[in-house]
């Protein structure tokens, strides 16, 4: 009797021990994978300005840090290798893999969204309503500054000097 005693009050221990350990074991899985640094969040406080990227039909916010990109209808964001893409300038943002960015996004020159202070500026709501239009009817192809690139400088773009690297755009 005293052995079936220490048999169960050991299978009692052990089953005790694994039920302990397992469930350390869980929670350290759960700490792992609801770490998450996500994409920051680009705040405005109205719907932000874009300019045209001259030889291109891609719209860029200007005057900010990040890249931020409208073209055929969807807003791309760069950030960190990655690509992220949504129907509204601030998001929600999902993922995209860089098979399914568009080419011409690929091909933009880094820091090709900072323009000089004087450079145009398209209205959000304006941008909202024509794009599809301009698209359709070539529209920047009878723009003499769109097709000189920015303000007819022979390098086409709207900076002098660094920009962000290749990789901040999703080039590796």
């Amino acid at each position: 009797m005293r052995k079936i005693i220490s048999i169960g009050l050991g299978m009692v221990v052990l089953l005790g021990m694994l039920f302990l350990l397992g469930g350390t074991k869980m929670a350290a899985a759960e700490v792992g994978i609801s770490v998450n640094i996500g994409l920051p969040a680009l705040v405005f406080s109205t719907p932000p300005p874009v300019i045209v990227i001259p030889g291109t039909y891609v719209y860029a916010v200007p005057d900010i840090e990040a890249g931020l990109f409208f073209y055929q209808g969807y807003w791309y964001r760069p950030y960190a290798g990655r690509w992220y893409w949504a129907s509204s300038y601030n998001g929600p943002w999902a993922f995209v893999e860089i098979s399914r960015v568009p080419r011409v996004l690929m091909d933009l020159p880094p820091g090709s969204w900072r323009v000089s202070p004087g450079y145009h500026r398209i209205p959000h709501a304006e941008l909202r309503e024509n794009w599809g239009r301009w698209e359709r009817e070539r529209h920047w192809d009878r723009d003499r500054e769109w097709r000189a690139g920015w303000h007819g400088r022979p390098e086409g773009r709207g900076h002098e000097g660094g920009g962000r690297d290749f990789e901040e755009h999703g080039r590796n």
